[in-house]
């Protein structure tokens, strides 16, 4: 298996996954590939990785901006008060390939990558008895509209920052 940048070739079959692997999933509400669709669009996929083996798109990940604020502020990461943060998901794995790694790969693979941006951290909606594993962890001092408390995590890349109410992209809100 080898984990490479999305290409131009990639779209119909990263759609095609995506749409494969939250079909049967109850918290899904089908618009995950059409999340990935806008960020693409907008420019705010900052990290699109795929799986690939034997030539075929196994598993894809994708990171964007978030916006972070704090109480009493009205600014946010973007404009410049705070390294920026960024959000994982939609991530997919062809269901007959779950289990095998490939989610994990992907997962570790984008965090060195923003890592090596100097992101100041990641943020996720998710199960934290997988994602505990990379050091995702729930943080009183991050919330995030509709997403109950228990499955909002974050993992940060220093030692000092900020937390704050945290908003996705405009992409995943059609």
């Amino acid at each position: 298996m080898i984990v490479r940048d999305e290409t131009p070739a990639d779209i119909a079959a990263i759609g095609a996954l995506t749409a494969e692997a939250f079909a049967p999933m109850a918290y899904s509400d089908g618009t995950e590939t059409a999340i990935i669709e806008r960020l693409r669009a907008a420019g705010a996929l900052t990290i699109s990785l795929v799986a690939e083996e034997d030539s075929e798109v196994v598993g894809h990940v994708a990171f964007s901006p978030v916006t972070i604020l704090g109480e009493g502020e009205g600014g946010d990461v973007g404009q410049g008060q705070r390294q920026a943060w960024y959000g994982l998901g939609p991530i997919s794995v062809r269901p007959a390939r779950q289990r095998s790694g490939i989610g994990s790969t992907l997962v570790r693979t984008g965090l060195e990558r923003l890592r090596a941006l100097d992101a100041g951290g990641c943020v996720l909606a998710g199960d934290p008895a997988y994602y505990g594993r990379f050091g995702f962890a729930t943080d009183p001092a991050f919330t995030s509209p509709g997403i109950p408390h228990e499955y909002f995590m974050r993992v940060a890349f220093s030692p000092v920052y900020a937390g704050g109410t945290v908003t996705y992209h405009p992409a995943f809100f059609g």
